[in-house]
């Protein structure tokens, strides 16, 4: 078992910290918001609390979800410009302080690529580090599906990235923070994973996580000390 000063050694001397999106980085869940854009808001939220839950296979519930949704280009391009996601309080000044240290941050997402990276482009988080699903549009920006060759698209996807990261760039230490099932999941490979409900708190990540917190601050905290 390993002690939580060991845990936050290995934190503070990571050579590259995972952020999950939905819900971590931003207050909302990035499908929920397209459901809401596209009119099918409750049945999609109920779908993706149980996603977050780890009770469904992850690609068998994304495939659901977009199926009801059908997103259009324009429809999603419509949330970016008219009703952008939030960042949650503390994020911008957490990932500019790891970015000081020389500290390499990835955004690892089962949400969407087009989304993620408007949010990449608020933190000054380069489009190279973003794992997330791709939507795929029919000439006339129809929705025609999703990658699901994306290593994000299925249970298990972030752990896969993060194995592939240590393997490219040979890190040492690589941190997760999220506050999903597959946050944590993902944890190893990643040497730490440390549990967020600032927006939203999954009992199950609560209940497990060796480290959880509620506020970005906490981590700002332990960089400064």
């Amino acid at each position: 078992m390993v002690s939580h000063s060991e845990l936050r050694k290995i934190f503070c001397s990571a050579d590259a910290v995972c952020f999950d999106v939905d819900s971590t980085v931003i207050r909302e869940e990035g499908i929920d918001e397209l459901a809401r854009i596209c009119g099918v808001e409750d049945a999609v939220s109920e779908m993706t609390r149980q996603a977050m839950g780890g009770t469904v296979p992850f690609k068998a519930a994304l495939a659901e979800r977009l199926a009801l949704i059908q997103p259009s280009r324009e429809q999603v391009q419509k949330l970016i410009a008219e009703d952008p996601p939030h960042l949650t309080p503390g994020i911008r000044e957490l990932v500019s302080r790891l970015q000081e240290r020389n500290v390499q941050v990835f955004l690892i997402s089962g949400g969407f690529r087009s989304i993620v990276e408007y949010v990449a482009s608020k933190l000054n988080i380069p489009a190279t580090n973003i794992f997330a699903n791709r939507l795929k549009f029919y000439f006339n920006g129809e929705y025609a599906g999703f990658d699901e060759t994306q290593p994000t698209a299925e249970s298990g996807g972030k752990g896969k990235v993060i194995k592939l990261l240590k393997e490219k760039f040979h890190f040492k230490k690589i941190v997760m923070i999220g506050d999903g099932a597959t946050d944590m999941e993902a944890c190893p490979p990643a040497d730490v994973f440390i549990g967020f409900g600032g927006n939203v708190i999954r009992q199950q990540v609560k209940d497990n996580a060796k480290w959880y917190i509620t506020d970005f601050v906490e981590l700002l905290r332990e960089l400064e000390e």
